[in-house]
Order: structure tokens, then C-alpha cells, then sequence
């Protein structure tokens, strides 16, 4: 696997001084999915079209999290870049992409804690123009920081989602039930952007995903005729 994340994972472990090490398990995984060999799910990615385009700016030791779906997102959506968030410096790719004409760039961020004429539900595009949605992939306190201190982002519209259901993420947990993984705020971005194929698969990848991570953190065997694996093979 060689998307975005995959490299920024690479780049990030070169730089560390000890391996790291995922919470509760030594054993060693695909490189691919980042599931145990015996629950590997690449045979399951999926192979959709989409418009929109997806910048992640990840938080230190996010592209080094098995249970990171930044990783799922470059999966499905072709044009994902990642970048490792830093408050003292810029990527100057990163700077290069929020310029490249061809792009909107939208901040995803909740509008309660932005000033309100940056704020909009929509995603409306100028001529010619194709979204580009910018993800901060960490913890909820994270991306408040990071959101606070990234004045490169100031000049973009902050799109502020408003879900009726509640998260489906079952990895890692928030507090709050309206605090939704990485993966299933670029899946309502893509919705939005009326890239309707790619973020049903992406949904469905998740939810496929998950399935195999528990099974494997659990050991239990795969049931590839169950929901979840029945949803997303349209679009494998």
C-alpha cells in the first residue's frame, strides 16, 4: 500500500526513536489494512470514483494508529494527501495545495466555535472549482488545538456538519455520542459534495473494517455473509 497515509506512517516511524507499540497487542500486521495477517481485509477495499479530495492533517502519532480511518479514507478517496500537523512549522506542500486553483478548500470543523460569517451547512463550489476538505485527524482536544493555531487555515469556510445519527465507531470512543471518527466526517463531506457512491462505500468500508479489528483484538473468526461485509460488495 502506497497512499498518503501509508508514507506519512512510514515517515513518522523512520523519525522515532522506539517502536511503537499499539495498545494491547505486540502482533505483527498487514502492512496493507494494519489488521493481524489472519483478519487482513485488503481483498475488501473499495474501488469507487469520487470528485472531491480529502486533506488530513494528522496529529503526531495518528498515522501510527491501527485504529486510525484516516487510513481508510486514502483507501477509497484517490486524492487523499496527509500531512503531519506541527504548530512551529508548514509543510510547504501543504501550503502548495491550499493554493492550487483547481480546489475549495473547507476546513470540516463544528461551527459553535468559529466566528459565524466563516460558517456554512453547504458545500457550494465556484466554476471549475472541486472541494477539498480539510480533516484534522486527532482527539477532540487536539483538533481544538490545532484548529486555534493554524493561521494558513484562517482564510478558508469552516463546514460545519449537522449529522441526525449518532457515531458507529466502536474503536475508540469519545464521550460524546455526536463526536463522529475521521471516516465518517469525510463519508457526510462527500454526501455533501454529492459524491454519493464514494461515501456509501466509504460507510461501508468502515463498518467492515471495525468487524475485522474486533474479531482480531478478540479472536473470532469472520463471517464475510454478515451485513456489514454483504453492504460493501457493490462497490469492491
Amino acid at each position: 500500500m502506497n497512499h498518503a497515509v501509508s508514507r506519512l506512517r512510514a515517515e513518522r516511524l523512520a523519525r522515532s526513536l522506539k517502536p511503537f507499540l499499539a495498545r494491547g497487542s505486540r502482533a505483527p500486521r498487514c502492512q496493507g489494512c494494519r489488521v493481524i495477517p489472519s483478519h487482513c481485509l485488503c481483498q475488501w477495499r473499495p474501488r469507487v470514483p469520487s470528485q472531491a479530495a480529502v486533506c488530513l492533517l494528522m496529529h503526531d502519532v495518528e498515522p501510527m494508529k491501527p485504529s486510525n480511518t484516516g487510513w481508510l479514507i486514502a483507501d477509497v478517496v484517490a486524492c487523499t494527501s496527509a500531512f503531519a500537523w506541527s504548530r512551529v512549522e508548514v509543510d510547504p506542500a501543504l501550503l502548495s495545495l491550499l493554493d492550487d486553483p483547481q480546489w475549495q478548500p473547507y476546513v470540516v470543523f463544528p461551527g459553535e466555535f468559529v466566528e459565524p460569517s466563516r460558517v456554512t451547512e453547504r458545500v457550494e463550489l465556484p466554476p471549475g472549482k472541486r472541494p477539498l476538505f480539510i480533516l484534522l485527524d486527532a482527539t477532540w482536544t487536539e483538533a481544538r488545538k490545532m484548529f486555534r493555531k493554524s493561521p494558513y487555515l484562517e482564510r478558508f469556510p469552516v463546514l460545519s456538519l449537522a449529522p441526525e445519527q449518532l457515531s458507529r465507531y466502536t474503536l475508540r470512543r469519545s464521550k460524546r455520542d455526536d463526536h463522529f471518527c475521521t471516516a465518517e466526517v469525510a463519508a457526510m463531506c462527500l454526501e455533501l459534495a454529492g459524491d454519493a457512491l464514494a461515501a456509501q462505500a466509504l460507510d461501508a468500508y468502515l463498518d467492515v473494517f471495525s468487524t475485522h479489528y474486533l474479531a482480531a483484538k478478540y479472536q473470532m473468526p469472520i463471517d464475510e455473509n454478515d451485513p456489514a461485509h454483504l453492504q460493501l460488495k457493490p462497490y469492491l
